[in-house]
């Protein structure tokens, strides 16, 4: 879905505009609100498998501290970038797709939040181009919990064989179930009941009545053969977060731009224990815990996630 002013289907989204451009041979889709010129601008990188339109509440409060662009990345169910190869739905390519992306805008110094999976990405990203980070914010992110010796292990042999067979196997299966998951995935927007607030934790009746028919308009309109790109997307979160978590300690040892964990208290689908590893680790890294937000953070709690966003010093 795509609107020149987004304030035809609520005021509520007035001033955030959708623009395209071209990053090495592909369109690129993404979602902006010019704020105060003496501000930052806020780079958004959603859920992966998602789209831009996920930070569409967050966006109008956000813009009030800084222009605010949010891209489609590539390998979403209903975004409108394009997809240039099997594994640009990858954390890995994402990133390298988002230093494309800065670099063709010309945005430097940018405050970089990632979410959930797009946590991942956009601390890839900020490794990657650290100049053009000035400050990032990891909402409920997928970050490296502690592992036994025995789970890594698994992991490393049993957990990566799983993955290498089961990812083409479920990208199979989904030519044949694509349509019924995404009716599945509509009832739970559209039921918001308790079982759902259980699997995601928070409370998704705080949903705007807005957000929750937009969500419903681009589940049905979604293309089911887009399903497979997010089996290569959780593959990669998966490989990052348990087969080898080494490359991604790595990067967070490496971050020096001032970061915060945003963290939902009733988060049900984030690792337990790994928040606090990076503040053993960075000492910098600063914590705000939303108690009673679950791992749909943005969405439930947009006006307090961009107040605490903007007093964050």
């Amino acid at each position: 879905m795509r609107h020149a002013d987004w304030s035809v289907l609520s005021p509520r989204w007035a001033g955030v505009r959708s623009e395209e451009t071209e990053v090495h041979g592909t369109t690129v889709h993404y979602l902006r609100a010019d704020g105060p010129a003496d501000g930052p601008t806020h780079l958004l990188v959603h859920p992966l498998a998602g789209s831009a339109t996920l930070w569409l509440d967050a966006i109008p409060p956000l813009a009030r501290l800084g222009t605010v662009i949010a891209p489609d990345l590539p390998g979403t169910l209903f975004g409108h970038t394009g997809t240039p190869h099997p594994r640009a739905a990858r954390a890995e390519p994402n990133a390298r797709f988002l230093r494309a992306f800065t670099a063709r805008l010309g945005l430097d110094g940018v405050t970089l939040h990632g979410w959930s999976m797009g946590a991942l990405v956009a601390l890839m990203f900020a490794d990657l181009a650290p100049a053009r980070v000035d400050r990032l914010l990891l909402v409920t992110p997928p970050l490296p919990g502690p592992l036994s010796e025995e789970e890594a292990r698994w992991w490393r042999t049993e957990g990566r064989l799983i993955m290498a067979a089961g990812a083409p196997l479920a990208r199979a299966a989904l030519r044949l179930t694509a349509r019924p998951l995404l009716d599945y995935k509509l009832r739970v927007y559209a039921e918001r009941s308790a079982r759902t607030n259980e699997l995601l934790g928070g409370d998704l009746s705080r949903l705007s009545p807005d957000m929750a028919s937009l969500l419903a308009a681009e589940l049905r309109s979604a293309r089911p053969d887009r399903l497979g790109h997010a089996v290569t997307a959780v593959a990669s979160l998966l490989t990052a977060v348990y087969v080898d978590q080494r490359p991604v300690r790595e990067m967070m040892a490496r971050l020096t731009m001032p970061t915060l964990l945003c963290l939902g208290g009733q988060d049900q689908l984030t690792v337990d224990g790994s928040f606090d590893e990076p503040g053993t680790r960075r000492p910098g890294w600063d914590r705000h815990v939303f108690e009673d937000a679950g791992h749909l953070l943005p969405l439930e709690l947009p006006e307090a996630y961009a107040e605490v966003a903007g007093r964050w010093k």
